[in-house]
């Protein structure tokens, strides 16, 4: 029979692991995809990447509704992935992966972005001098976040999932630990992490490993050092009554071909019928 119920996790997070997300503004929670899971999803990455660059303008023409928003020797942006793969459709609603984002959203969610990056190494990096990085946010402290039963809140948050083992070479994500509650000048806070480079944390983490964070928290792809291919799918999601990002809203063609119990997430249909989910940092993850 078909499923009737969209079940996820809460909480999803250990209260270790929600505690690493208070302090720090992210976690990475390693293996939470099977190596079949990443497997197919990194066969569908390469397929599309083979499908766009075969295009004469891959940035204006799409496959299935995916366009490169950037197109570089060395790194592919990909936006809209949403509709490309039956396995990059059940990655952006893996129940796991969806619960973990309504317990920093605080609520229900609905599919906010979905996107993915393909790169390697830039031919122009001196690997001599320390690394630079291009910081930013989606949102900000106060303006996206808030406090509720003691715990840090994200109205836009991303789960960023690497389907090749990242190590210290490997260009993981780069963020400015804590910055996620400060509310000084960005360009302030980038000089003393800059200063002191404790403050800005790195993903390393086996294929399969998914790094859950939200948008107030400065963060910026890594630098690559290595030979390897670096790959990355993302789904972003927010509280249901907001809108998807620009040119990121599905088709209705594809929200119609959607089963009924996934609908709301994929499109957004909740609207204000939000509901929101609380937990206490002592409860215990849900198994």
């Amino acid at each position: 029979m078909p499923e009737t119920k969209f079940i996820r996790p809460f909480p999803a997070l250990t209260p270790a692991q929600r505690y690493h997300l208070e302090v720090y503004g992210y976690v990475v929670i390693e293996n939470t995809l099977s190596a079949d899971e990443t497997g197919r999803l990194h066969e569908a990455m390469q397929r599309l990447k083979r499908d766009l660059l075969a295009n004469d303008d891959p940035s204006k023409v799409g496959v299935h509704n995916c366009r490169l928003s950037a197109n570089k020797p060395h790194y592919l942006h990909f936006a809209h992935i949403l509709e490309t793969n039956p396995a990059i459709f059940d990655y952006l609603t893996h129940p796991r992966l969806v619960g973990m984002a309504e317990e920093l959203v605080g609520g229900t969610v609905r599919l906010e972005e979905s996107e993915a990056v393909i790169n390697s190494r830039d031919p122009e990096t001196d690997c001599s001098t320390p690394a630079r990085f291009g910081f930013h946010t989606g949102t900000a402290p106060d303006v996206g976040s808030y406090t509720e039963n003691g715990l840090y809140h994200c109205t836009f948050v991303k789960t960023l999932s690497n389907l090749t083992e990242l190590g210290p070479d490997d260009g993981g994500t780069v963020v400015v630990a804590g910055s996620h509650k400060v509310k000084g000048d960005r360009e302030a806070i980038l000089a003393a992490a800059y200063e002191d480079r404790t403050l800005i944390h790195q993903v390393v983490a086996p294929a399969g490993s998914t790094l859950l964070f939200g948008e107030a928290l400065i963060h910026a792809t890594g630098q690559i050092r290595s030979d390897r291919e670096r790959v990355i799918v993302i789904g972003g999601y927010t509280p249901t009554m907001f809108q998807a990002w620009n040119d990121q809203e599905p088709s209705a063609e594809f929200i119609a071909a959607t089963p009924e119990h996934l609908k709301p997430l994929i499109s957004g249909s909740d609207k204000w019928s939000w509901q929101q989910r609380r937990r206490s940092l002592d409860t215990p993850a849900a198994r």
